[in-house]
């Protein structure tokens, strides 16, 4: 039986990355919009996995595919882990992210070395067509940089410098970000539970 994979994103860079990472696994990848499901979603969950399978749900209940979802954010040590799992509403919305990473910088201004560590997480849920649940989490471990830098990213990738590179997030190359990124590394653990639990249906 041929199963179809819908994401629960509308962002179509993602979706590009996600087809890169799933394609092998002979089943058809679509957007929630590509499925036609456009269900009101509350991200109400305490962590990024609770908030990742309340998507996943909520999608799966309009389409009942394999439907995955994710949730990820910048979680910085020195600040209690904050912006966390509120990193897309952190300061508003509509806060621009030059203002949210200029905060996070002057916030840090008295923290050297490893009290700089921080990390992007991405949690990634699987509803499958039975209702069962499966997660995988990665992150991306770095340091808070002092100033901005980086054209290649958005939100908060040109304020995380990746110490094995000596650059921020956001001056990474695709092929290096997608080798190293929380998203990517989820993606390809997400694959990988996948791939087994088709070969037992097969």
């Amino acid at each position: 039986m041929k199963h179809r994979i819908v994401f629960a994103t509308g962002n179509a860079g993602k979706m590009r990355e996600i087809r890169l990472i799933l394609g092998d696994l002979g089943c058809e990848i679509v957007s929630m919009r590509e499925a036609g499901a456009d269900p009101e979603i509350v991200e109400d969950g305490k962590t990024f996995g609770e908030n990742a399978e309340i998507k996943a749900r909520a999608v799966w209940k309009c389409t009942g595919d394999i439907v995955l979802a994710d949730d990820s954010g910048l979680v910085v040590d020195y600040i209690g882990g904050e912006p966390g799992i509120y990193s897309a509403r952190y300061m508003g919305e509509d806060t621009s992210y030059e203002i949210k990473n200029q905060n996070i910088i002057n916030r840090l201004e008295n923290a050297k070395g490893d009290q700089r560590s921080a990390r992007f997480v991405c949690n990634i849920a699987a509803v499958l067509p039975d209702g069962r649940v499966i997660h995988t989490e990665a992150a991306m471990e770095g340091q808070i940089a002092y100033r901005p830098a980086g054209n290649e990213g958005f939100g908060y990738d040109p304020i995380l410098m990746i110490p094995e590179y000596g650059v921020t997030s956001a001056e990474l190359t695709i092929e290096q970000k997608n080798r190293i990124s929380h998203r990517g590394k989820a993606l390809e653990a997400m694959k990988e539970e996948l791939k087994r639990i088709l070969e037992e249906e097969a």
